[in-house]
Order: structure tokens, then sequence, then C-alpha cells
């Protein structure tokens, strides 16, 4: 009787995540991507996007244009951690991955995404990355995957909602086309555990 009971109370936190999830960024599906408003960039523009003090990344959107530089315009969805994780601990900028290469990060220290800085290069028609990344205490990461590819195929848009419970944005792994020049992304998704743990740099 209290497996069925737990099995019935996990059902409706997942589905009341989703739902709640579903509420913060449904007007990502009520505007075009034409929506300048909606973009924390102009095509071949520079930007630093952070998520507000206690906030992590999850949700991404994009639309790619051959006639800008073979560019992206980009926006960030940003969800308050678990109110048990307190404060974060500390934020910081990884180190910044270069246009024109393909490349793998996670935040080290157990950090979570928590936003994005960019700049683009017109002589590779592609742009460099950095990663900012927050620690809560000293929780660790488990139970990572990757996501699918954003985009499914080059130069399409990106539209990506992190609706799974409990799982956070740790980093990513890219591809980069020479001839298409756009990258594909995977997403670095984990739980992060309930209690402090030893390990620093995982």
């Amino acid at each position: 009787m209290t497996l069925v009971l737990l099995g019935v109370l996990l059902q409706l936190l997942v589905a009341a995540w989703a739902q709640y999830a579903w509420a913060q960024y449904d007007y990502y599906s009520q505007h075009d991507y034409t929506d300048e408003d909606r973009w924390v960039n102009l095509f071949r523009q520079g930007f630093n996007f952070q998520c507000p003090h206690g906030q992590v990344v999850v949700a991404i959107r994009s639309t790619f244009s051959k006639k800008e530089g073979s560019d992206r315009r980009w926006n960030y969805g940003c969800m308050p951690t678990p109110h048990e994780f307190g404060e974060p601990t500390e934020c910081w900028w990884e180190d910044i991955n270069r246009a024109g290469m393909e490349w793998y990060q996670k935040c080290s220290n157990n950090g979570l995404v928590a936003g994005f800085s960019s700049q683009y290069f017109d002589s590779v028609l592609d742009r460099e990355w950095q990663f900012y990344c927050c620690r809560y205490k000293k929780r660790c990461s488990y139970s990572c995957w990757l996501t699918q590819d954003y985009p499914g195929h080059y130069g399409e848009d990106v539209d990506m909602v992190l609706y799974s419970y409990g799982y956070y944005i740790r980093g990513a792994t890219t591809t980069f086309s020479g001839v298409d020049r756009d990258r594909q992304w995977k997403y670095i998704v984990c739980r992060m555990t309930d209690f402090d743990c030893e390990f620093e740099n995982f």
C-alpha cells in the first residue's frame, strides 16, 4: 500500500512540475521567431546572458539565418532551483570555447548552467561560447545523459524546454559543420544529490 501511495505521489509531483514549466514558458509558442523582443542578441552581435540570482537555464530557443552571416539569434528561459538547494555558494565564467571548433564542456565543481556569453566572428562565420555556472553547497551530479541534437539538422530552429523534474543542464557538446557554418548541440543534463559530497571537480 505504501509503495502504491508513493508511486501516485511521484506521478502527481512530475505532472505538477510539467504544468509549472509549461506555464512558465508557454509564451514561447505564442510569439513568432521574428518577434524582436524575444531575443538576447541581433545577428552577428555578441551577448552576455545571466539568469537572475538563484535560477538556472531550463529553456533554449534559437533561429538561424544564412544571409545574416550563417548566424543565430538566441533566447533563454530560467527557473528557480528548489528551495532546499539554498542560495548559490559561488558563480563563475568557464573557459572560452573557440569559434570554428567542436568542443565538449561541463561546468566545473558540480556547477549548473545559469547563463551564456557569446561573440560572433565574421572570419569563420561562427561564435565562441562561454558558460556561466553556479554551484549550490557541495551537491554532486549523477544520472547524467545527453539530450538529442538541437537543432535536429543544421540550419533549423531550436525550441528546447527541459521538462524533466529534478534535472539540470551542466554543459554541452557541439559539432560544427564547415559546409553549413552551423552548430548542433547536445546538452549534458544531470540530477543533483540531496546531500553534500566530497567531489570537487566532477
